[in-house]
């Protein structure tokens, strides 16, 4: 399973014009479902990106937590994240997960993030055309990769 975290001040997703998932300060997640993935791995990540310091305290380091700042989440389905490019040119997502199997992961997955932070939890349309806008404050990205309920990245 694998995250991208970015730190934001505003994202949105839509789907054929409608708003899907809107939400201000907090964090816009990437997800992407391995085939080998379990609902372990979606805990684990979950309580990652729950306690995860990235936010400025009032000295300015990074030393708060989105429940610390009453931050939002806004996840969103991306197969692409397993995309491997190792040979040629064109990349093979045959690692990916079956599709039936990655969007209960999905879901599991915000599921989770709602059971842990204080704030709303939102998402995408699992398989759709997305458009995703973001506002990354920093910018702050954070890429996270869990397999067997460890994190590894």
């Amino acid at each position: 399973m694998k995250v991208i975290i970015q730190r934001v001040s505003h994202a949105d997703v839509t789907v054929e014009g409608k708003t899907t998932g809107e939400i201000e300060k907090g964090f816009m997640i990437l997800f992407g479902a391995h085939k080998d993935d379990t609902d372990a791995d979606c805990e684990k990540l979950a309580d990652k990106v729950s306690k995860l310091r990235i936010f400025s305290d009032e000295n300015g380091k990074t030393n708060l937590s989105i429940n610390d700042v009453g931050g939002d989440i806004l996840a969103v389905s991306q197969f692409t994240l397993l995309a491997d490019c190792s040979h040629g040119n064109r990349p093979s997502f045959l690692g990916a997960g079956d599709p039936g199997e990655a969007k209960r992961l999905y879901e599991l997955f915000m599921q989770k993030c709602a059971e842990k932070i204080n704030g709303k939890v939102e998402g995408g349309v699992f398989g759709a055309e997305m458009r995703v806008s973001l506002v990354n404050e920093g910018p702050f990205t954070i890429y996270m990769e869990c397999k067997n309920g460890e994190i590894l990245a």
